[in-house]
């Protein structure tokens, strides 16, 4: 067998051929991951370029709801035939604010609404019904606890239709107007009291006010 022989200047040709292919490609390789860079730092430099002073969190703040004292009626025809017995009144009004039963001149501490027809008798606010009586002289009595020390009172109910310690919603129908026995000339109607820590006081001036700015 005849033997060939590898001449040295073949040899080195080879290790110059794969030296150059190696970096060659490390060459290209670099190149492509600069364009690389280069493109995504182009698509989003905008969003380091943002001044930090500009960057403002959008928030809106939620005000609270704020709950208004309602008529313990929606009739529109309701009429007062009976005030609140207040001693800075002028004479005439106080008059008005006086209940006589038994011989007896009474100082009203609540307001007498009447109505031609019996009407729906309906809680003022949110509350707990906390006592539900029927007085000889009174006629039916719901008692209703509410937020900010408030107690309303409505009397002369001909029909109730809550029950003791339920929850209701303000709105929510308690029962509908009657008659009583201390005032039986008034006829049909609904007695409101309004009681603010332990006093009462004219409904009249509760009305579509604020809960918390009383």
């Amino acid at each position: 067998m005849k033997k060939y022989r590898i001449r040295k200047p073949f040899i080195y040709g080879i290790y110059v051929l794969t030296f150059i292919s190696v970096f060659g490609s490390i060459y290209f390789i670099e190149k492509s991951i600069k364009e690389s860079n280069s493109f995504n730092e182009k698509n989003f430099k905008y969003i380091y370029n943002i001044p930090d002073d500009r960057v403002k969190p959008v928030s809106k703040e939620i005000e609270p709801k704020k709950t208004k004292i309602i008529r313990p009626y929606y009739i529109t025809d309701a009429v007062i035939v009976q005030n609140y017995y207040d001693y800075k009144d002028d004479a005439s009004k106080q008059v008005n604010s006086l209940i006589y039963y038994d011989d007896t001149y009474l100082q009203s501490t609540g307001v007498a609404y009447t109505s031609p027809k019996q009407f729906d008798v309906v809680s003022i606010l949110d509350g707990t019904i906390t006592s539900i009586k029927d007085d000889q002289l009174l006629g039916k009595v719901v008692e209703i606890t509410h937020n900010n020390n408030l107690i309303s009172v409505y009397q002369s109910l001909g029909e109730v239709d809550v029950k003791e310690n339920e929850f209701i919603k303000q709105g929510d129908i308690i029962g509908i107007s009657g008659e009583n026995n201390i005032s039986k000339e008034i006829g049909n109607h609904l007695y409101f009291e309004l009681i603010q820590n332990g006093i009462n006081v004219n409904p009249e001036e509760y009305f579509d006010k604020n809960v918390d700015e009383i």
